[in-house]
């Protein structure tokens, strides 16, 4: 792990997965913080990408951004070959790219109850009920 990582906040890094994921086209773009609710990760940055070439391309600018301008590479990755769900894990943040129908299948968003969000949108954020900014 390079200095930048280990110094890089839980927000610094959902801005900069944020802010790549965008550069694809990325919609629906949300962030759970699950700080309070799990052990093995500090928040969720879920997105949709309209088709599984998409999915594929938004991995492709998270993955590509994180290692080349911050030397940061996912400890696991899971799903390119098919490209309906992609998983980077970052640590901290745990990155879910998912095809429309794949997103509403599984409704991760869902799953944890009400926790604190944020929705990403146009390149600005904005609160959802609830969030804790």
């Amino acid at each position: 792990m390079s200095a930048a990582a280990r110094t890089m906040t839980t927000d610094e890094m959902i801005d900069l997965i944020t802010g790549y994921a965008q550069e694809p086209k990325a919609v629906d773009l949300v962030v759970l913080d699950l700080s309070g609710a799990s052990a093995f990760t500090d928040a969720f940055v879920i997105a949709t990408g309209r088709s599984d070439r998409q999915v594929k391309a938004i991995h492709d600018a998270i993955h590509q951004g994180m290692k080349n301008e911050h030397a940061m590479l996912p400890s696991h990755v899971e799903g390119l070959a098919e490209a309906s769900w992609v998983l980077l894990d970052y640590g901290d943040v745990v990155v879910h790219v998912f095809t429309p129908p794949t997103r509403e299948y599984y409704r991760l968003e869902t799953l944890w109850g009400e926790l604190p969000r944020r929705t990403i949108s146009s390149g600005e954020e904005e609160a959802a009920d609830g969030a804790v900014e």
